[in-house]
This record gives structure tokens, C-alpha cells and sequence, in this order.
């Protein structure tokens, strides 16, 4: 049953180049849905290879730019899905994650996956947008 809400759609605010057939945030009935963000330059398209504690930041500034363009903060995040390209960065990662978060952080499921284009980590995330 459809509630009548149109689906609103959310952009990055530096993204100037298509990276694939998906919106970046997606408002529906009050809830944030973040597409799987990397370490992207979204002026360019183009990855920017770092270390484990680089590309998670750039992913995690990626995505509260994201949270910002829809009036939402980190504070809002009560699901994040973490793709590692290697599992053993996990303690690495997760320093770099924790800092975006106080009080209660959100959920999260954290996994070892393939990713494309060389890049070491890939989060997605669901936020309750304040009304």
C-alpha cells in the first residue's frame, strides 16, 4: 500500500560526474537511503586511492555531504553496511568510521567484499530525516 509520498531524490553537492545508474540518497516516508559510497572525487568520477584510514574518510565525508543535502547529520544514521576489500583493515577502519559518530552510533553490519575499481571500502546508510 503506497502511502501517497513521492520519493524525493537526494544529490551530492560536488557531483558533476555520472558514476552509474543510481541516485545518491533517496527520501521515502521520513527515512534516508544512502547508495554504497567510496573514496570518489564526484567532480570527476574518478577513485582516489589512499590508505585504509584515507579512503574511509573520504567515503564518510562523502556521505555526511549527502546527509547535509537532505537536513540530516551523522546524528541521524541508524544503519551503516561496510564492504572492506580486505577484512584485516578492519581495526583501521574503524578508528577512522568512529570519529563521524557520537553518542549512539548507529547500526552496522561490516563485511569482506569485492570492489570495483580498486578501492578499499564502500558504505551505505540509512538515516531518519528531522521533520
Amino acid at each position: 500500500m503506497s502511502s501517497g509520498t513521492p520519493k524525493q531524490e537526494v544529490r551530492h553537492p560536488d557531483r558533476a560526474a555520472s558514476t552509474g545508474a543510481y541516485s545518491d540518497g533517496v527520501i521515502l516516508d521520513g527515512w534516508l537511503y544512502i547508495s554504497g559510497q567510496g573514496p570518489l572525487d564526484l567532480r570527476t568520477g574518478k577513485t582516489v586511492a589512499g590508505t585504509i584510514e584515507e579512503e574511509t574518510r573520504r567515503t564518510m565525508e562523502n556521505i555526511g555531504k549527502i546527509l547535509e543535502a537532505a537536513g540530516c547529520s551523522f546524528d541521524d544514521v541508524v544503519k551503516c553496511t561496510c564492504h572492506l576489500a580486505d577484512i584485516r583493515d578492519f581495526s583501521r577502519f574503524n578508528q577512522v568510521y568512529s570519529e563521524f559518530f557520537r553518542g549512539i552510533r548507529p547500526a552496522r553490519t561490516t563485511v569482506q567484499s569485492v570492489l570495483g575499481d580498486g578501492i578499499k571500502v564502500e558504505i551505505d546508510a540509512v538515516a531518519r530525516v528531522r521533520g
